[in-house]
């Protein structure tokens, strides 16, 4: 079984942050593990509260997997909401070299809190984004990191291509806040790929990104080449949020464990 390590926040209601990935790792029947980064205070309704977890110990938690089970196949990072955390990170990903990376730079939750404190973006950009395998912004994101407006394919392919140039070897854009079909980028440095998506009409999206950037380290960690990994995760979510939860007063969950629940003959939603 293949070995995959998510540095994130966690999520008090589960949909997102490291509950999310765990979840995603299992449904793609590899061991997950994790690194926590901030405890949020969160439910559907949105982020009320964060507590960021001390430099020292998000090191020691890191040096704690890699010292132990040397041979981790991925690592996902998500949530990373100050300077001080993200250099921790960079460093010890430095110092360790996992294969295979993925960052979702998580910024800002659906309900407006900030994930990402301003100040810290410039150290995302120069720290985080050069060691990403995939880099995983949605349009929000992507223009923050660019600093440009993204509205549509083409604003999308040119900020793939400023953020490819930051050092990302490759950069998925997902264009799930675009005002038609949900449409996404994938970017490698010659390859434009576009990757076409029909929008679900629902409002129970709480933590799809969380979940396909973990479903793309997952899938690159069982041996995917990284265009395989992507349309693969983006099977996944689209699964995921077809068959979500409306679990909670606003935006609910998706379903992690939909296609093995329904396997096993078991009610699936």
């Amino acid at each position: 079984m293949k070995k995959t390590l998510t540095i994130a926040g966690s999520d008090t209601c589960g949909g997102a942050g490291i509950q999310a990935d765990l979840k995603t790792f299992s449904a793609h029947g590899t061991y997950g593990m994790s690194v926590i980064t901030a405890v949020t205070v969160q439910n559907t309704m949105g982020v009320f509260g964060c507590q960021d977890i001390d430099p020292e110990i998000i090191a020691g938690q890191i040096d704690a997997i890699f010292t132990d089970i040397t041979d981790v196949d991925a690592v996902k990072v998500g949530m990373v909401s100050k300077t001080e955390t993200i250099n921790v990170i960079a460093d010890k990903l430095s110092q360790y070299s996992p294969c295979n990376i993925v960052i979702d730079p998580v910024m800002i939750s659906k309900s407006g809190f900030d994930l990402l404190k301003p100040e810290a973006k410039d150290a995302l950009i120069n720290r985080l984004i050069p060691l990403a395998t995939v880099l995983t912004p949605n349009l929000p994101e992507a223009e923050v990191i660019t600093g440009m407006k993204i509205d549509n394919i083409e604003s999308m392919e040119r900020a793939a291509r400023e953020i490819h140039s930051m050092g990302a070897k490759n950069v998925f854009v997902k264009g799930g806040h675009l005002s038609d079909d949900a449409t996404d980028i994938l970017f490698d440095g010659s390859r434009m790929i576009i990757l076409d998506g029909k929008r679900i009409n629902t409002i129970n999206t709480h933590g799809t990104g969380c979940t396909i950037s973990s479903a793309i380290a997952a899938n690159l960690a069982n041996g995917l080449n990284v265009e395989e990994a992507v349309r693969e995760a983006k099977k996944y979510i689209t699964t995921a949020i077809e068959h979500s939860f409306a679990i909670g007063k606003g935006v609910g969950p998706t379903n992690h464990f939909y296609t093995l629940y329904k396997k096993a003959g078991m009610n699936a939603e």
